[in-house]
């Protein structure tokens, strides 16, 4: 029985790490190509700040995909320094994601002022 949960935890772990690494790559050449047509003309402020949170709304929804996947593969992982590294790494990322979200919070705030 254990076999079959590990084995589908796993594929799940895959699966979500998949589809945050797809969701910040394609993230990351939207922000280029912006950045790269914003070359052509100086932008403004405001659209400078347009690309911004755009990117940080698709690198939050990124780090949160793998932050679930890293929830899924500390159920089955086995042995304490393998769920220490698991554990730091899920705090960077949970840190990344905070401050992420706060700039995003208080741009919104600025905009909505």
């Amino acid at each position: 029985m254990r076999e079959w949960f590990v084995l589908i935890s796993e594929g799940a772990v895959l699966l979500i790490d998949s589809i945050a690494m797809a969701v910040i790559v394609l993230a990351t050449l939207q922000a280029c190509g912006a950045c790269l047509r914003a070359l052509g003309h100086p932008p403004s402020g405001h659209e400078r700040r347009a690309i911004w949170l755009r990117y940080a709304r698709w690198l939050v929804a990124g780090l949160t995909f793998q932050l679930a996947a890293d929830i899924i593969e500390t159920s089955t992982t086995d042995g304490w320094d393998a769920i220490a590294r698991m554990a730091a790494v899920a705090a960077i990322r949970t840190a990344l994601n905070w401050f992420l979200d706060r700039d995003l919070s208080d741009v919104r705030e600025r905009d909505l002022a």
